[in-house]
């Protein structure tokens, strides 16, 4: 079967900025895959390359077997569906019109009855989209996005901003639409996101694809697959810790020390006893598995940046 989406050697510049670096992609149909990245990492411009909304300096650019730019353009927006981090809607449309007019801009789609009901806006369709909370309206921008029953789901950022059950019914409607048979390139800041959502992640800096893989093959990939970590206001022991046996990194944020390890179990006792013979004392301690985020920090080098 032909890749959602395929690129090779994708690159674009700008002047003071190479922005996209030789970015190769495979997306297989029914995927849910994620571009992570910090700020600037050239995320939205590969994306919007994808779309068909920039052009590249170089590269192919393959989305449902088809090329952007060689005649058959219109056809091939019907076949996508796009939501941005950000949509601005017409505040005097309701919900209802808003979506009606989305809907005759496809040959062919979903009824807007169904849409609404999918979006869990029935008490809301003759509401002005004005109105509307953040998260009802990022809801609506998806429902834009998925009017005209798209093959090719792109997401931008989709739940910036929502809180935390506003964000879990954006994933309930990504969700059923992935399983519905629909492809999805989702871009994120949110680990839990991405991990949730998506069968495979590729992290994004500089242009470049710097890691790839499923969210369980990238925290393997760590080898320190679990984490100490203990608040500890003083002096810098950083050192001191970092050389004890079995921690095979260490880092630390203000007072909160970070310890990496295979086996949490086994560094404990070591890092009291060397504590207590420094006459240290941690005011909070705790053993966790590593996660997207520790994968991000360790690739990326940094917490995310402003562009």
């Amino acid at each position: 079967m032909v890749a959602a989406v395929r690129t090779q050697g994708l690159v674009k510049r700008y002047p003071d900025v190479v922005a996209v670096d030789g970015i190769d992609l495979e997306i297989a149909r029914g995927e849910c895959y994620a571009l992570l990245g910090p700020n600037g990492a050239g995320k939205t411009t590969t994306v919007e390359m994808l779309e068909g909304l920039t052009i590249p300096d170089a590269g192919v650019v393959e989305i449902l077997g088809q090329q952007w730019g060689k005649g058959n353009d219109r056809a091939l927006r019907a076949r996508i569906g796009v939501a941005l981090q950000e949509t601005q809607l017409a505040d005097k449309l309701t919900v209802e019109e808003t979506l009606r007019l989305f809907r005759s801009f496809y040959p062919r789609g979903r009824s807007v009855e169904e849409i609404i009901a999918l979006l869990e806006l029935g008490e809301k369709r003759k509401s002005f989209v004005g109105k509307l909370s953040g998260g009802q309206k990022q809801r609506l921008a998806l429902g834009c996005a998925l009017v005209g029953s798209p093959e090719l789901l792109f997401l931008d950022e989709p739940t910036t901003g929502l809180d935390p059950q506003a964000r879990r019914s954006v994933w309930a409607i990504v969700e059923a639409f992935r399983k519905e048979g629909g492809t999805v390139v989702l871009t994120t800041h949110y680990m839990e996101e991405a991990a949730q959502l998506c069968q495979r992640i590729a992290i994004v800096d500089h242009g470049k694809i710097i890691a790839l893989g499923t969210p369980d093959e990238l925290v393997a990939a760590l080898g320190a697959t679990e984490r100490v970590e203990m608040n500890l206001p003083g002096d810098d022991v950083l050192a001191s810790l970092s050389a004890l046996p079995g921690i095979d990194a260490a880092r630390r944020e203000g007072d909160l020390y970070i310890l990496s390890t295979r086996s949490a179990t086994a560094i404990l006792p070591r890092v009291l006893t060397a504590l207590s013979a420094m006459g240290r004392e941690a005011t909070m301690l705790t053993t966790r598995r590593a996660t997207l985020e520790d994968v991000f920090i360790q690739r990326t080098g940094r917490g995310l940046r402003d562009a």
